[in-house]
């Protein structure tokens, strides 16, 4: 984790920003919580369990600077949330989600699979990628598994669910 915020310290000196200890506070809550897809009240109550005296305000002015330095993605999953995402080191662009609508989950595609359509677009429409984010929106593995689960014991005692 410490060669992550030292690395994160020199990106935001080479914008000529200082990784402050509020900031550094921030950012090692989205570290400690990388996986979860933290929404910017969630970031503030895990920082003020460890630094009391940082204020709301305070987290959301650093995730909107780290957002606009690429070092996180502001992503919504349509749950009008908006969550914060540390990019991926050395990642050219933004990992794509799994969204299951039964649960709430969130999974994580690291892969590219947008490589062949980038190509297409830039070259049919003179367009230059930047970036892309991909969100599927389903049944997650979990919820399947439970479905499953549930069928057979219906169909083993001979009741049906609807």
């Amino acid at each position: 984790m410490e060669t992550r915020i030292e690395r994160i310290k020199k990106l935001l000196h080479s914008s000529s920003y200082k990784l402050t200890p509020q900031r550094e506070a921030t950012v090692r809550v989205l570290l400690e919580n990388e996986e979860d897809h933290l929404s910017a009240e969630d970031v503030y109550l895990l920082v003020k369990e460890k630094s009391p005296e940082i204020g709301l305000a305070t987290v959301y002015r650093t995730l909107e600077l780290l957002t606009e330095l690429k070092i996180v993605d502001k992503i919504n999953f349509g749950d009008g949330v908006s969550r914060y995402d540390l990019r991926q080191e050395g990642a050219a662009h933004f990992h794509h989600h799994l969204v299951c609508i039964e649960c709430g989950a969130v999974d994580e595609i690291q892969e590219d699979l947008l490589e062949d359509v980038e190509a297409i677009v830039e070259n049919r429409w003179n367009f230059r990628i930047k970036d892309h984010r991909l969100t599927f929106h389903g049944i997650c593995h979990r919820c399947l598994e439970k479905e499953t689960e549930s069928d057979k014991l219906n169909n083993e005692t001979g009741t049906f669910s609807s």
